[in-house]
């Protein structure tokens, strides 16, 4: 296999329609350390890296124990997966997840520097849990516990440790911010999880789609979004955002979130839930990146 096709193929595996996940908290946790004048950029990029491995090893994870489990077969509607469809071997596969941890838990170290030892806490759990997200005796997603997953660990834990490692404590807003980006990342998951119902089902991965249906589904979407822009209007209350940063955020976080919810409610083509899934990164994205924008701003 040519290196090029070998490089492509392993992107494709780390699923970047997903990796907005690891970027968003990273960016508000650390304007809203630059508000707070206690920005360090050495900790802040350290802090990128490890949600981006842990994001990674988690797809590379997901994409070798489905395979094994049984869950991505060829009645799968999503994108392909690597291993599913042999592109890539299972062992490999799996040595790249473990590769991919031990880079993570190598990086996580590299910064008791500057948040001690409870940071090994953080780090240990969030790889364990990525493991046994699809792995393991009782794995995460097939028990209806993923959306925790995302909420947690790409929401709450990923801000408030990068606003830690910058500042020394923790604070409402970060603990505010981590439950808005916690609740829209776990869309993206929804999106997913949406799009895979059926087979999913007879795999017996009992997401929460699988248990409670698409109706759930869509009503979840349409909460993280009225979660977020209640974050937004808090943080516009106590002087955080100011008023043209905070109606900005709630046009975008509204508008943009009520459109997605419209195409979730009327999608009737897996095409049509992939362009979604992929819509659904680029909103955390932006969301992220205008809230990052406006506490900075307002400062």
């Amino acid at each position: 296999m040519r290196p090029s096709r070998a490089v492509a193929l392993w992107w494709e595996a780390a699923r970047p329609r997903t990796l907005p996940a690891a970027l968003a908290p990273v960016l508000v946790a650390s304007a809203l350390a630059q508000r707070d004048g206690h920005f360090q950029p050495i900790p802040a990029v350290t802090c990128l890296a490890f949600a981006l491995l842990i994001q990674i090893g988690t797809n590379y994870a997901n994409d070798y124990y489905d395979f094994k489990k049984g869950a991505d077969t060829a009645e799968r509607v999503g994108p392909r997966r690597a291993v599913a469809a042999g592109l890539i071997a299972p062992v490999k596969m799996k040595r790249a997840m473990l590769g991919v941890f031990g880079a993570a838990l190598a990086v996580g170290l590299s910064l008791l520097p500057f948040g001690g030892w409870p940071l090994v806490v953080v780090g240990l759990t969030s790889i364990l849990c990525g493991v046994i997200y699809t792995g393991g005796p009782y794995p995460l997603a097939y028990h209806g516990w993923g959306d925790v997953f995302v909420f947690i660990f790409f929401g709450v834990v990923a801000v408030g440790a990068t606003y830690f490692v910058q500042v020394g404590s923790l604070s409402g807003a970060s603990w505010a911010l981590g439950v808005g980006v916690g609740a829209l990342a776990a869309n993206i998951l929804v999106v997913n999880n949406y799009r895979d119902v059926e087979t999913d089902r007879k795999a017996g991965k009992r997401t929460l789609v699988v248990r409670w249906g698409r109706g759930f589904a869509q009503t979840q979407f349409a909460i993280a979004h009225l979660v977020m822009a209640a974050v937004v209007i808090w943080l516009g209350w106590v002087g955080y955002l100011n008023l043209v940063s905070a109606s900005v955020l709630l046009l975008v976080v509204g508008g943009e979130g009520g459109r997605q919810g419209r195409c979730l409610r009327r999608a009737t083509t897996p095409a049509e839930l992939i362009n979604l899934l992929s819509g659904t990164g680029r909103h955390l994205a932006v969301v992220a990146g205008l809230m990052a924008a406006g506490l900075i701003w307002s400062a």
